[in-house]
């Protein structure tokens, strides 16, 4: 069996801008089921353990894709750094939508892709964003979310605060690990608003009558373990895994320098691909 990797494909969207994906799959004279990844907030394809994670989804059997979105703030010649703060900025949730549909279009002509059998996971931000994208693309037949967020709406400031950011236009957030104030243009609280129907996690979740896997850190301190039951009370085809004892990011960090998942990471994977198995 040959593995193979190819990394940093450019993928055109002319909605949004181009960005990078990258494959992890086992060379098979049958067409592979395939996985879309997508990475959440203030993150990027290439964070942490993520390679490694790939590598497990490969070992498993799947064609394996994971992402930049094209508005996340890292470029084409620079994919693993915010080198695009502008970009940043003027991100926003349906640029996100159409990046995503972009993807999966992209990898599903592929000859070593079976069409048929796709799923979708994301984390944080990109498991809300997973679950819009599983509701509205038919083509999307199992979804899976870690640490996913269940609502957009009350994350925005308000009062005072929101009325600082309208009259100000921006508003920053500092990046923990890099020191970068990030900007967000307040475009992207008028995108929400204008979409808010579409926006709407909860209303998507409780029409999805796909298979819908969600895998939630029992110790997250970003994304409490509330959003999860509330994504599994509304979604009726869904089956919750707590990870015990896990963090927002399964253990991973950035950089990831062994060589080996984090032992929370590992067991969030194994439950990925035991449901994989089962329902793709």
């Amino acid at each position: 069996m040959k593995l193979m990797i190819e990394r940093n494909i450019v993928i055109s969207n002319p909605e949004t801008r181009d960005f990078l994906a990258d494959s992890f799959y086992i060379e098979s004279t049958e067409p592979l089921p395939i996985v879309f990844f997508v990475h959440g907030y203030k993150g990027y394809k290439d964070w942490g353990a993520w390679d490694l994670m790939a590598l497990e989804f490969a070992k498993a059997g799947y064609f394996f894709v994971k992402f930049n979105f094209s508005h996340n703030g890292t470029t084409l010649e620079r994919p693993s750094e915010f080198a695009n703060l502008e970009a940043f900025g003027l991100n926003n949730f349906t640029k996100e939508l159409s990046d995503y549909h972009a993807v999966i279009s992209h990898f599903t002509e592929r000859k070593e892709v079976n069409s048929e059998r796709i799923a979708i996971t994301g984390h944080s931000r990109g498991g809300g964003i997973t679950v819009l994208q599983a509701f509205e693309d038919e083509r999307v037949k199992v979804l899976v979310t870690m640490a996913g967020v269940c609502n957009f709406g009350y994350r925005f400031p308000t009062g005072d605060r929101l009325k600082e950011w309208e009259d100000k236009g921006v508003m920053y957030s500092e990046n923990a690990r890099t020191g970068q104030q990030m900007p967000h243009d307040f475009q992207l609280y008028q995108n929400y608003k204008e979409n808010e129907e579409r926006l709407n996690i909860q209303y998507a979740a409780q029409h999805l009558e796909k298979p819908f896997l969600i895998v939630h850190p029992a110790e997250d301190e970003t994304v409490k373990e509330k959003e999860a039951f509330l994504l599994h009370e509304w979604c009726k085809a869904s089956e919750l895994k707590m990870i015990p004892d896990a963090n927002h990011s399964f253990g991973s960090s950035e950089p990831w320098d062994e060589d080996f998942l984090p032992e929370h990471l590992e067991a969030a994977v194994a439950e990925i691909i035991e449901f994989l198995k089962k329902k793709l």
